[in-house]
């Protein structure tokens, strides 16, 4: 590249990570150009925190990621923290608030607030966003890379930023293209699979209890041993689990499913008691209305349309017993599957339902500190395409912000 002259900067994806590296990078005075294959960039944004755009969390510990190797995000985590991320989308003007968990938000609880000042932004710099183009091939040249899109149009760029997202929430526009555009450049894959999903159990009994929520526990069972937990709001439907607690523990649960072992979720649905209160405190509803039959006698506890099914679990046929039959070990029975109910899993809901993608590319192949191919000079990744992810609560967008910054400040100045 001649010296002096502007270093042109092609970003593959206008999702948050893509806009956010080429905002970057425009800062830095790069000429910067997004190819988006939607209609429209952000499309992902507006979704985010259930459309009020979940910016990052308070707790930005590098335990809340996950991937072969999560410590690789920790250097772009320091490059561009949560306190970095609240004060510059603040200079942008989103005014923020800090919510339950250390949940941060807009103040005007839109997501769409978030997507309009970076295009804004974007409009200030001088950034070309081109929309309906989806990129078919990168090839690398002497003095850079020619990409060529799926509609036969060919831009040339010194250095070309990643960020093409996962296979999370297709009908948004993520499908995984990135992911042969890479490969094809010689990186290797992880294997996607759903994450901040959905469980699919294999009970029968699901659409009877479909639609009752409560806050409890929840643990992953594997050989008998609990490998992940979660507090929070749980919800039955007629396919399984769902809820932000069943979210947390999804990615655990699909990958253990992945390597073909046997998983079990333990729900607590009395989660406010330890085990001798709950016994006292079962035993005197019972001790005080012994003419009651035993399904009776859960109403005001219990949501009534779970009863029958967790007695039947429980092991009691004659729903309409009277408390004073029960037999001693009847009650313990009872008693135990109100704080330890087993439910086998078979699976999570699809890429459509999911929120985050687990897997991507292999960041052995990628530098930490810059976000560049260790492969090819001048390509440069962000965001959820690469094998990190979050928890719930603002990690992967934080990750976007934190990979989009590192991606787009090291293109400009490499």
């Amino acid at each position: 590249m001649p010296k002096g002259e502007q270093i042109k900067i092609v970003v593959v994806g206008g999702g948050a990570a893509g806009l956010f590296a080429a905002v970057i990078a425009g800062h830095q005075g790069a000429q910067v150009t997004i190819l988006e294959k939607n209609q429209r960039v952000g499309k992902k944004i507006l979704a985010t925190g259930n459309g009020r755009c979940n910016l990052t969390n308070m707790d930005m510990h590098i335990s809340h990621f996950h991937g072969m190797n999560p410590k690789f995000a920790y250097n772009a985590l320091q490059a561009m923290d949560n306190i970095q991320t609240i004060d510059y989308f603040e200079h942008l003007g989103i005014t923020h608030k800090v919510e339950e968990e250390g949940k941060v938000f807009p103040f005007s609880n839109q997501a769409s607030s978030v997507l309009d000042v970076l295009r804004y932004e974007l409009n200030r710099l001088g950034i070309e966003t081109i929309v309906e183009a989806e990129v078919k091939e990168i090839r690398k040249q002497s003095e850079g890379f020619d990409i060529l899109a799926k509609n036969g149009a060919k831009y040339f760029a010194h250095r070309v930023i990643l960020a093409t997202g996962g296979k999370a929430a297709p009908n948004l526009g993520s499908n995984g293209s990135g992911y042969a555009l890479a490969e094809k450049l010689g990186h290797r894959l992880i294997e996607p699979f759903p994450s901040l999903v959905q469980l699919k159990l294999a009970e029968p009994f699901l659409k009877q209890i479909k639609g009752i929520k409560f806050d409890g526990d929840a643990e992953i069972i594997v050989q008998n041993k609990t490998v992940a937990k979660a507090r929070g709001e749980l919800l039955f439907t007629e396919y399984g689990i769902s809820g932000p607690a069943i979210f947390q523990l999804s990615r655990t649960a699909a990958e253990k499913l992945k390597k073909s072992q046997a998983v079990w979720v333990k729900v607590v649905l009395i989660n406010h008691l330890p085990k001798d209160q709950l016994v006292s405190y079962v035993n005197k509803r019972w001790q005080d209305n012994p003419e009651k039959n035993v399904s009776f006698s859960f109403v005001g506890f219990i949501n009534k349309q779970l009863v029958p099914v967790l007695l039947k679990q429980a092991g009691i046929e004659d729903l309409n017993k009277p408390v004073a039959l029960l037999t001693a070990r009847e009650k313990e029975d009872i008693i135990n599957i109100l704080q330890d109910w087993r439910f086998k899993v078979i699976g999570t809901n699809t890429w459509t339902a999911a929120q985050v993608t687990a897997g991507g590319i292999d960041v052995r192949d990628i530098n930490q500190n810059t976000m560049e191919s260790k492969l090819v000079p001048g390509l440069f990744f962000a965001g959820e395409i690469m094998d990190i992810d979050g928890d719930c609560g603002g990690y992967n967008l934080q990750w976007a912000w934190s990979s989009g910054y590192v991606a787009g400040k090291n293109a400009q100045t490499y």
